[in-house]
């Protein structure tokens, strides 16, 4: 279910809070698993999704200072933020859908395929989640009905019952699911600088794998690689000028 924004809330100003977890885990839950997504509309690399989960005890700590969405932080200070965020969450866990999977699953079972991954992380030291409270207005975690057309089976679904609620600004409203977007932001991030290393010329130490103008360039010039996702409108690559020897499709120094 939806939750209801909050009577005259600016969720672009306020810092988050803790209310909406603290309400669900009033109720009887555990743990409540903030989860938030980051590389959805990127061009290369995988889509990513972080979960943090809180307790009880969680919320008698306060969160870190600056914790906020993950977009309207500096690399600096998400750099910075990110070891206080780990500490103050019961647990968490990222997890990853490389571009092959999106290709094969589509965005949103991609998205699926990395939220499970991210749950199981979470759940490693023991914890069962049952309670996730998910950033925007689409749940995307809960895998479809069976006589649903586009239902496909699931080899990260590990059987477990949750109740998904779903919350638009929750990065900017839930400290859990701003704690998520940190921790996603910043292992996403790193993926995509050692991808940068082994494919120099798209620009993915800066641009993370988003269209920006020098990436969009890089397509053009030498085409996709392995990191594209290549199911996507990706820009076609240009004509070799004749007698270059280039081959279409293909870098010149692919060999």
């Amino acid at each position: 279910r939806r939750l209801r924004r909050r009577a005259c809330a600016d969720p672009v100003r306020q810092p988050p809070d803790t209310l909406v977890e603290a309400a669900w885990l009033a109720e009887g839950v555990e743990v409540v698993a903030g989860m938030d997504e980051v590389g959805r509309g990127a061009l290369a690399g995988p889509v990513t999704v972080g979960c943090a989960l809180v307790s009880t005890s969680s919320l008698t700590v306060p969160f870190p200072a600056g914790l906020t969405d993950s977009k309207l932080l500096s690399a600096t200070a998400r750099e910075r933020i990110e070891p206080a965020v780990a500490g103050w969450v019961l647990a968490w866990g990222v997890g990853h859908a490389s571009p092959a999977e999106i290709d094969a699953l589509g965005i949103v079972g991609a998205l699926r395929t990395a939220g499970r991954r991210a749950l199981r992380a979470a759940e490693a030291a023991g914890t069962t989640v049952r309670a996730v409270l998910l950033d925007g207005s689409h749940d995307w975690l809960t895998p479809p009905a069976q006589d649903d057309l586009f239902a496909v089976d699931d080899p990260e679904d590990d059987g477990v019952a949750r109740e998904v609620r779903t919350l638009v600004k929750g990065d900017l409203r839930c400290a859990s699911v701003a704690a998520a977007s940190v921790l996603a932001k910043q292992a996403r991030d790193r993926l995509m600088g050692a991808a940068d290393a082994r494919h120099p010329g798209y620009g993915w130490a800066s641009n993370k794998g988003y269209g920006s103008a020098d990436h969009l360039a890089e397509l053009r010039r030498v085409g996709p690689c392995d990191e594209h996702r290549r199911s996507w409108r990706l820009p076609a690559r240009d004509a070799a000028p004749v007698g270059s020897g280039a081959v279409p499709g293909r870098a010149a120094d692919e060999g």
